[in-house]
């Protein structure tokens, strides 16, 4: 009865539109009840959730990323895209997926990419005769490229939620190729696209410009290097990476670029507070949702279930694959990462497979998922940038979703795509 009430009471709340940290707060509270347990438990497990010291980066690198969104930084590395890649066909579309990979090593956020460099990219198509379905898409799945690289947040949950083994600089650097795999298959949809619909090209600059453009650049750029450099080398924690990303982000955007006033720095604080406390407060939910998951054991009896049906480690993926594909539709990608990492991880490392190469497959699935209805909150920020409906943009997003369930196939069934890049840093 137990799982029942667990499961039903967040199903049948989610379904009325509650918000979702309220649907993981209220099921566990009622099963807690249920159980006989003090309701306490609930908050102290909540308040445990959001107390690990690996969730101080979370903060700082969304405020980092709202400084270099509003400081110019952004900008700047679009035009170095435009200057590279603008002249092949579909011109703009391919500045997009470019400046969303750069972009993206910097940020970390999904959402963050697809505001800052659709904001920019997606009027500026429209108004050069791309469809607006076409620039929204294109806009909306090169966002995902920035969960897979460094400083992903979601790495982090998923590290956390792996019980705090799982190092988060092998997984920064896991996500490395598939980022770039993906960012390539987006580039040849939207080359292909573009020509069956006859978009323009966009006049090359010249190497005297293109290098103009990267050397503005450059103090941006730096970023990638210094985060992912520092991790990896051990020189700071990913925490420590944060706080040093927020410090350099205020020093280039005040300095060199000279973009950033009082007022700007006022919104960045304010809309930084504001997302940290809207994901924290998920994540402590969804603690509290994990622990009961945990206590009445639904780990081990999916674990066996799904054993009873194969043993075959290419099949439980596969298995897997599509349930978090059906469950992103409709969660959140923090919620769904906090919950499921305790159910499948386990399954998973007893079929053989390495954690570190899950965290890349799960991270890249439930991005898929951001771009879809009815949840989909990166396809509707895309859509409210390019003034469309999300239905507008659906009708021809198929492409890109095709390119993006290419690259997770071959993340999951090739494992060497995530994991050689972390054993050669680590010289085996």
């Amino acid at each position: 009865m137990e799982y029942w009430i667990l499961f039903g009471t967040f199903t049948a709340l989610m379904l009325i539109g509650t918000p979702i940290s309220f649907c993981l707060g209220i099921a566990s509270f009622a099963t807690i009840t249920y159980l006989g347990r003090p309701a306490i438990v609930v908050f102290q497990q909540l308040n445990s959730g959001v107390s690990v010291f690996t969730l101080m980066a979370i903060p700082f690198f969304i405020f980092a990323g709202d400084l270099m969104m509003r400081g110019g930084i952004a900008a700047r590395i679009i035009a170095f895209a435009g200057a590279i890649v603008g002249h092949i066909r579909g011109g703009l579309g391919q500045v997009n997926v470019l400046a969303s990979t750069l972009f993206g090593g910097i940020s970390g956020s999904a959402v963050a990419e697809a505001a800052a460099v659709g904001g920019i990219m997606i009027p500026q198509m429209k108004e050069r005769g791309y469809g607006a379905d076409y620039a929204v898409n294109v806009t909306s799945m090169a966002a995902l490229i920035a969960l897979l690289l460094p400083p992903s947040h979601n790495m982090i949950i998923y590290s956390i939620s792996g019980g705090g083994r799982i190092s988060i600089a092998d997984l920064f650097t896991a996500g490395v190729i598939p980022g770039i795999l993906l960012a390539i298959s987006l580039m040849v949809t939207a080359y292909i696209v573009a020509r069956r619909r006859g978009y323009p090209t966009e006049p090359f600059p010249g190497f005297a410009k293109a290098f103009q453009y990267f050397i503005i650049s450059i103090p941006g750029l730096m970023l990638i290097a210094i985060i992912f450099g520092g991790v990896r080398s051990g020189i700071f924690t990913a925490t420590e990476s944060s706080c040093i990303a927020v410090i350099y982000a205020l020093l280039v955007t005040i300095f060199v670029y000279r973009t950033m006033d009082f007022s700007n720095f006022v919104h960045c604080v304010t809309g930084a507070v504001r997302t940290t406390a809207m994901v924290l407060f998920i994540i402590g939910s969804a603690a509290s949702f994990g622990w009961l998951m945990a206590y009445l054991r639904v780990a081990p009896i999916l674990t066996d279930g799904v054993a009873q049906l194969t043993n075959d480690p290419l099949m439980v993926l596969m298995l897997i694959n599509i349930l978090l594909l059906l469950l992103g539709t409709f969660m959140d990608m923090g919620p769904l990462i906090i919950i499921t990492t305790p159910i499948f991880l386990p399954m998973v490392t007893e079929f053989g497979v390495d954690p570190v190469h899950f965290g890349v497959i799960m991270i890249l699935n439930l991005g898929i998922g951001l771009n879809t209805p009815p949840l989909g909150p990166v396809q509707f920020v895309a859509a409210a940038v390019g003034k469309i409906s999300i239905w507008q943009a659906m009708r021809s997003v198929w492409p890109f979703y095709g390119a993006g369930l290419l690259v997770l196939g071959l993340v999951t069934y090739i494992p060497a795509l995530s994991l050689w890049l972390p054993g050669l840093f680590r010289g085996h």
